[in-house]
């Protein structure tokens, strides 16, 4: 990716930094879309995760496991009650990592958007 630097010798960095001039608008709006294929993929996998969990440990159908799943991510409680043990754990866990998984996501749509607001008003036009 073009917006990656090597930055002194101590890693790459995805950002510019305050001395550097801000991404052209083509630039900043692939990296807009690299975060939000990123969420979507996070997202994505999520689901499945949590499909799999709710058919193997519920033994819900695809649709019912699809929603609980869904309906979790999303900040709601589960439509369907667990009513194994082994679903009321994966249950709870599931709930724990989808509030992450919503946190992570946040973050990842964000960042581009106030890095680049940051980086305009703190860059000297030098």
């Amino acid at each position: 990716m073009s917006s990656l630097r090597w930055r002194n010798g101590t890693g790459f960095s995805m950002y510019e930094s305050k001395t550097q001039r801000p991404l052209a608008r083509p630039a900043f709006a692939r990296r807009l879309a690299v975060h939000t294929l990123i969420a979507m993929g996070l997202i994505a996998f999520s689901i499945a995760v949590g499909i799999t969990g709710y058919m193997f440990f519920e033994r819900l159908s695809l649709l019912d496991a699809f929603l609980n799943a869904a309906i979790l991510l999303g900040g709601m409680g589960p439509v369907n009650a667990p009513v194994t043990d082994a679903g009321k754990f994966f249950s709870s866990l599931f709930a724990l990592y989808a509030g992450l998984v919503f946190i992570v996501t946040t973050a990842l749509l964000f960042t581009p958007l106030l890095h680049r607001l940051m980086h305009r008003l703190h860059w000297d036009d030098k």
